[in-house]
Order: C-alpha cells, then sequence, then structure tokens
C-alpha cells in the first residue's frame, strides 16, 4: 500500500481522538490543526476531482461530471468558509455576562427598558402566554408594548389586563419593521427590548443582558432562540430525543463564531438594542424582510459592538406542519438573498470591515447550497436512466481520497459544533426542503421576493396527512430513483459487473433512504390540543378521595407537564381507578400552590389541570414557574450519530402509534436567581 493510500488513513486518527472529547474543553490549537486538516483533505480530494475523475467521453458525460464536480466544489469549498471562521477563539459569552452583570450590579446604571411586542393576528393564547411572561419580569424599570397591526378589541383587552400599554396604526406599512418603528417613535426608554409574540421570556432576562450594555460602544445583546415545541421534522419521524433543531447549531456555533469577527447576527426576538443605537442608523430597516439581519450589519457599520449572549433565555413556538417549516425556510431565505442586493446590505454597505463581510456573507451562501444539493440528489439518475457515469472512480480514489474526507466530516462535524448536530443525519429529513428551497433560491436570483407572511401558530390539526405541494416532489423524485435503481440491478444481473455499477447502486441507495425519510417528515400527524408538552421528570403528591369519600395521597413521578394537565409515569395511579383526583403538589417546587385537576378528566396515565378556578392566582403562578423560571431550559448534546440512525430506520420500520404519543421537549428544573440580585 502506498503512502497516498495510507496516510490519509493514518490522519483520520486525529478526528476520531477529538470527537471523544468536549470540544469547549480543548485547547485552541486542536480546533485548528483539525480545521487544516479538513481543508487538506477537501483540498486533495477537489484536485483528484479536476484532474483524474472527469469523464470526457462524450458531449452529454463531459456536461454531467463538469456539474457534479462544480457542485461538489461549492458546497466543500462554502463549507470550508465558516471552518475559516472559526480559526479565531470565541466563547458563547456566559463568562463575559457574568463579569458584567456583577460590574452592573455594582453601579448606579438603572435605564428604562421598553419592552416591544409586535403581532399581527397570533392567537390569543399565544399571545397571552407572551404577555404574562413580559409582566413577570423581574427588572421593574421597564415598560411594556403590544403592537397589534391587526387591531383586535380583545388583543387590546389582553393587553390591560397585563399592564401594557396598546398601540394600533391604521396604515400597515413595512410589516413587522414597521410596525417596530411605530413603537419606537411612540416609546423614550434608553434601552428596547424586542420579543415575537409567540416567544416567553424568562424572569431574569432583562438582569443578564442589561449589564453587557453598560460597556456605551455596545449595541445590541442577543440570545438564542429556543422552542417550546419539537419542530415538524423531530415530531413526525418521532426522533425528539434523537434529533436537535436546525437553530440550535446556529446558535451554539455559528453565532459565537460569529461574534469574534464582531459580526453577530440579530435573529429578530429576544435581543436588546440602545435607542441612541437604533436612531443613528435610523430606526428597523424597513426596505429588508428581513428587518433583524439588515439592521444589526447596519448597526455594526457604524461602529456599534453586537454581543451574542449563549444562554437560553426565552423560548417560542417552532412552525407546527411541516408546510409552515417549509415556508418559513423560504421566507428566510428569500430575505437574506434580498438583502443582497440592499444598499445596506453585506456586498455593497459601507464601513463593514472585510472579515465583518466575509462573515455576513457566509449567511447567505448557506441558502445557495441548496441548488448543488438538489443537483447531487438527481445526480445518481444518469447512471441508471441515461447509462452516463459522471465520475470516474478507482479503488484508490475511494480508499485514498473519497472515504478518508468522508469519514473525517461524519467525525468532526458534531464536535466542531459542540454537539448541537448530526453530520449525515441532519441532512436527511432536509430532503424535504430541497425542491422549494432551490426554486426558492432561483427565484430570488430573478428578484423575485416573497412577501412577509407570519408563520400560523397554536392550530388545531384534526387531520393529519401530507401537504401535496410537499409530496408531489418527493414522489416524482422516488419512482424515478426507484426506476433508476431497477435498471441498475438488471445489468449487474445480467453479469455487466462495473464500478459504476456499484456506484450507482450505493449512491441511488443512499438517495432512495433520503427521500424516504424525507417523505415521512412530511406527514404531520393529526393534533388535538396544541399545547406544547414539556418533559420534565418530577415526583409530586396526589391528593383526592376514594369511593366511600375519605381523603387519599399518592406519590406519583411525574413524567411531562403542559398547560392542559399532567403525564404520570407508566402505573404511577392504584390500579382500582375509582379515586377521584382533586390536585397534585410538586414536591420540586415547595413555593408553587397546590394544582387543581379538573374531575373525571383523567385518560391513561394523564390528568387535566382546573386551573381557571376562582382568581386564576394558582394558573398564573404555575404558568409563570412552567416558562420563566431560570435555568428552565438545557444545553442538550446530539446522541452518537450511529445510534441515532439506527433510531430513525428503526421508526421508518415501525411507526408506532402516534396518536397516543405525547411530542415533548426537555425541560429541566433549572436553579434559583442568584442570591446577590439587587432588592428592586
Amino acid at each position: 500500500m502506498t503512502a497516498e493510500l495510507w496516510l490519509p488513513w493514518l490522519l483520520l486518527l486525529w478526528p476520531l481522538w477529538l470527537s471523544r472529547r468536549p470540544e469547549a474543553r480543548c485547547p485552541l490549537w486542536m480546533r485548528r490543526s483539525l480545521l487544516l486538516l479538513l481543508t487538506l483533505l477537501s483540498l486533495s480530494y477537489l484536485h483528484w476531482r479536476l484532474t483524474d475523475s472527469l469523464n470526457l467521453s462524450g458531449l452529454l458525460a463531459a456536461v454531467l461530471s463538469v456539474l457534479l464536480l462544480l457542485a461538489e466544489a461549492w458546497l466543500l469549498l462554502s463549507g470550508l468558509l465558516p471552518l475559516l471562521l472559526a480559526w479565531r477563539r470565541f466563547s458563547d459569552g456566559s463568562a463575559e455576562a457574568d463579569a458584567a452583570q456583577l460590574r452592573w450590579q455594582a453601579s448606579n446604571w438603572r435605564p428604562q427598558v421598553d419592552v416591544l411586542i409586535p403581532t399581527c393576528g397570533e392567537p390569543l393564547p399565544v399571545l397571552e402566554r407572551c404577555l404574562r411572561a413580559c409582566h413577570q419580569l423581574s427588572y421593574p424599570h421597564r415598560h411594556l408594548w403590544v403592537l397589534d397591526d391587526a387591531g383586535r378589541p380583545e388583543v387590546a383587552a389582553l393587553a390591560e389586563r397585563y399592564g401594557c400599554r396598546y398601540h394600533h396604526r391604521p396604515e400597515r406599512r413595512h410589516a413587522k419593521a414597521g410596525n417596530l418603528n411605530a413603537g419606537l417613535e411612540l416609546s423614550g426608554g434608553e434601552l428596547i427590548t424586542v420579543f415575537d409574540a409567540d416567544f416567553v421570556p424568562q424572569q431574569h432576562f432583562l438582569e443578564r443582558t442589561i449589564g453587557l450594555l453598560l460597556d456605551p460602544q455596545v449595541a445590541l445583546v442577543q440570545t438564542p432562540q429556543h422552542f417550546l415545541n419539537a419542530d415538524p421534522v423531530m415530531r413526525n419521524l418521532a426522533m425528539e430525543a434523537w434529533l436537535l433543531p436546525d437553530e440550535e447549531s446556529f446558535y451554539r456555533w455559528i453565532e459565537p463564531v460569529r461574534s469574534a469577527w464582531d459580526s453577530v447576527v440579530c435573529a429578530g426576538t429576544s435581543f436588546v438594542v440602545r435607542r441612541s443605537a437604533l436612531a443613528e442608523v435610523g430606526g428597523f430597516v424597513e426596505e429588508a424582510i428581513s428587518e433583524d439581519l439588515v439592521t444589526g450589519m447596519a448597526l455594526a457599520a457604524r461602529g456599534w459592538e453586537l454581543r451574542y449572549l449563549g444562554e437560553k433565555l426565552s423560548a417560542g413556538l417552532a412552525a407546527e406542519t411541516m408546510l409552515d417549516f417549509v415556508r418559513q425556510r423560504q421566507r428566510w431565505a428569500s430575505g437574506t438573498l434580498q438583502a443582497l442586493r440592499l444598499r445596506r446590505g453585506p456586498l455593497r454597505l459601507r464601513g463593514l470591515r472585510p472579515g465583518q463581510r466575509v462573515a455576513y456573507l457566509e449567511g447567505a451562501l448557506h441558502w445557495f447550497n441548496t441548488v448543488p444539493r438538489l443537483l447531487l440528489l438527481l445526480m445518481p439518475l444518469s447512471i441508471g436512466l441515461l447509462g452516463v457515469l459522471p465520475v470516474l472512480l478507482t479503488d484508490a480514489a475511494v480508499l485514498g481520497k473519497l472515504m478518508p474526507l468522508w469519514i473525517a466530516l461524519l467525525l468532526s462535524t458534531g464536535w466542531l459544533n459542540r454537539g448541537s448536530r448530526h453530520a449525515l443525519l441532519a441532512d436527511l429529513p432536509g430532503w424535504a426542503l430541497a425542491v422549494p428551497l432551490a426554486a426558492t433560491v432561483l427565484a430570488s436570483l430573478w428578484g423575485r421576493v416573497q412577501p412577509f407572511r407570519i408563520t400560523p401558530k397554536h392550530r388545531v390539526q384534526g387531520r393529519g396527512g401530507i401537504a401535496p405541494v410537499l409530496a408531489l416532489p418527493l414522489l416524482v423524485l422516488l419512482g424515478l430513483n426507484g426506476l433508476n435503481l431497477a435498471l441498475i440491478l438488471r445489468h449487474l444481473s445480467s453479469g455487466g459487473v462495473s464500478a459504476g455499477g456499484w456506484l450507482g447502486l450505493a449512491w441511488g441507495g443512499l438517495t432512495l433512504l433520503g427521500l424516504l425519510v424525507a417523505l415521512r417528515a412530511c406527514r404531520d400527524p393529526a393534533a388535538g390540543d396544541p399545547s406544547p408538552w414539556l418533559a420534565l421528570p418530577l415526583q409530586a403528591t396526589l391528593r383526592g378521595r376514594d369511593a366511600t369519600g375519605q381523603p387519599v395521597e399518592h406519590t406519583v413521578a411525574i413524567e411531562a407537564l403542559s398547560e392542559a394537565g399532567v403525564a404520570l409515569a407508566a402505573g404511577a395511579l392504584p390500579p382500582d381507578g375509582t379515586t377521584e383526583w382533586r390536585e397534585l403538589r410538586i414536591a420540586s417546587a415547595p413555593g408553587l400552590p397546590a394544582l387543581p385537576l379538573a374531575p373525571q378528566a383523567q385518560s391513561g396515565s394523564r390528568l387535566s389541570w382546573d386551573l381557571d378556578l376562582g382568581s386564576g392566582v394558582v394558573r398564573e403562578e404555575f404558568l409563570g414557574w412552567l416558562y420563566g423560571r431560570p435555568g428552565a431550559w438545557p444545553q442538550r448534546q446530539a446522541p452518537p450519530e450511529w445510534r441515532a440512525l439506527l433510531a430513525l430506520l428503526l421508526r421508518l420500520i415501525s411507526p408506532g402509534r402516534e396518536r397516543q404519543r405525547l411530542s415533548l421537549v426537555p425541560q429541566q428544573l433549572g436553579s434559583p436567581p442568584a442570591p446577590d440580585t439587587p432588592d428592586w
């Protein structure tokens, strides 16, 4: 075996060794050495592809071969860009926030904060969840503003109930940016905080963020978006315990990396911004669909600093159906690509430093990747349907170029992303987005911009199923891929053994798996009560009366909680089934009052609340504790990829009984506020 074959495999020992150690605890030189290794393997692979793998035997073969090379080169080189940005030292900002909070507590600066809550037709239960949490913010020097673009009287009444000032503008110009700017004109606080109507802040949100603004050069502090419910991909595949949402990788890796280049992305919600900085750039940029992204860039270009604090201090609602999920991503793609054409976009905005410009442009390149990904999805069809091999492979090339690079990426992706994303598994369900996103990107290149559209939330899905607009492209691709594999198998069974045949079989088989996963991810189950369920293992005491009217107590284990009720561990209730349970007291939350249970509202191991009794104080306290206590949202690690992939395959074979399954998002008990919090 030549050195060209064994050396890449020897180098793989390094990412294998690193993958067993947390990235955050490794010295900077270890990350940099891995980045250099991935760059070396990628460039070596591309050199081989350019010089030795093109099929130029005919016009059609040459065209397909060059197209495949261009797609691979784009994906590899654009994938190297965020890796190169990660060369600098970065952090999630928690240590800086701790130090800043101590300095702020020792100072006399207690700025007035205006909390802006833009809304336009969201369901009242969703908006009430947000207003309650904002009302329960522990920082007292604040005013709450409900900016209602729908002009609903019931929203005005809800705002009054929670001590919010209400504003409705008759002309709904410039969508969310215009609504926020209207709020800026009405309010006068030194700092501005924005929460989307479906987001629920924790009670200490402002105390954890204001300290970073003690530095007069800091204009904005952005925190992560977390979600109360599983996104449709995780839920539809029943993979909540195995997959993490796409946003997790962005907020755990991309944003900290961007912060090292002073190019933090404003995410549109859960941030605090200095009013004087906004005034300097003319408020929120109204000509942009992605007003948050462009406004953040405008602040950076004027020399202001944007800070990122990677603590989960709020949680919102993810899209509830796969069609809404896809349309949301299409809007994000369209808005980001529109920014490339704007005067204050990353290409034309004056004042950005080269590193900042590259970092912001990388976010736009991410959306362009959907077109070459779709090309890779289609390319295996050329082997069986057209009889054309788009790449010339040899055993030496597979062993010395292709396999080492592929394995290195599998080993390194999760480590570099700090356990927030799988390498292969995260892409398989994403094939459901390949055709819609590629169409959006191509339309954006022609100047077509999608209008701003709010993602629907909190809807009862009486009937499940797949949206035809999502199913049709996948079914067509499945049919073509099935025919392609059948032709390849017929060729191989007839004695026509060739490297191209085996390549087509392996490539087509992986494509078939991805399409089946994508199709399964598109099938939404029927859903009744849309309230999110949170997995929170706790001990509790049930109180009630037996059939003779005597009081009864029973200790139970809680598995999950929601606004609608409680799910107990299997077998937690006594088997007689005659006791009428009246209330539940959570042992791990001593300050929480006993929670009343609805009579005769038991379904298996689930019991329903009756929280609207009396003045509703119990309901307010319970929901404030459920969503607003500090430290409620854990920092999860993605399980090992091979185990997650096995779990996915088992679910494809045996989907299970989805009607009886709760889609759970994990929560943790959290910790009380620090004892040195000032007495306001």
